[in-house]
């Protein structure tokens, strides 16, 4: 299914016309409901939507990543060669075999354009003019109640879950990007989703990636 997914939005790059978009990637804190908010505006834009286990196919497969990497023409990709030696050479990343291989892919997609992406670092690797950034929080009561509702766990077990996905998170962009994913500075638009629709969070966000223009630009 994740293979087919990919020769999908292979074959959008490669008869794409539209005007470039920028990417909008999508850190959220674990139960705010940022995955469901990035599903949501992803229908509304109609632009491709790169979860974590998607990257992952893509960055474990040696055929499938060559195939992401080789949808740039020759001209940009050398740019984008450049640029991820640049990233993997900096202080402030740790450079590894998975991170390797996922610079690569998520600088690919900001190329390309037009695409939602959830977690990964995904803010920390793509170049300021090519993304909109976002973070999803909400109160820890509101998080423990997503959580219930969509698993059918105790509030305690719901809180557990919590916890360890914040925690593994945070280990991960701290070990990557010597970052604190939590730090506000690190994102273009935070939005607190307690008291607002998740269509009302969508619109706060195409308003922020288009300005003036509405949906019906799109």
């Amino acid at each position: 299914m994740r293979t087919t997914q990919i020769e999908d939005v292979l074959y959008r790059w490669k008869h794409q016309t539209d005007k470039y978009q920028p990417v909008i990637t999508i850190s959220s804190e674990a139960g705010s409901g940022g995955r469901v908010i990035a599903k949501q505006l992803n229908e509304t834009l109609g632009s491709d939507l790169f979860d974590r286990l998607l990257i992952n196919t893509i960055a474990e497969s040696a055929d499938v990543n060559a195939k992401v990497v080789e949808s740039v023409e020759k001209s940009r990709l050398t740019g984008i060669e450049k640029f991820v030696d640049m990233l993997m050479h900096n202080e402030y990343l740790e450079p590894g075999d998975y991170l390797h291989h996922l610079a690569p892919i998520v600088t690919v997609i900001a190329e390309h354009g037009r695409a939602v992406i959830v977690g990964r670092g995904a803010n920390f690797i793509i170049p300021k003019e090519k993304k909109i950034s976002v973070r999803i929080i909400a109160s820890m009561e509101k998080r423990i109640l997503n959580v219930t509702n969509w698993f059918d766990v105790s509030a305690d077990e719901a809180k557990q879950r919590i916890s360890n996905r914040e925690n593994r998170r945070a280990a991960f962009v701290k070990r990557s990007f010597n970052a604190n994913i939590a730090d506000s500075v690190n994102y273009d638009l935070v939005i607190n989703a307690d008291n607002l629709s998740n269509a009302k969070i969508v619109n706060f966000i195409i308003f922020a990636l288009l300005g003036e223009k509405t949906s019906e630009s799109l």
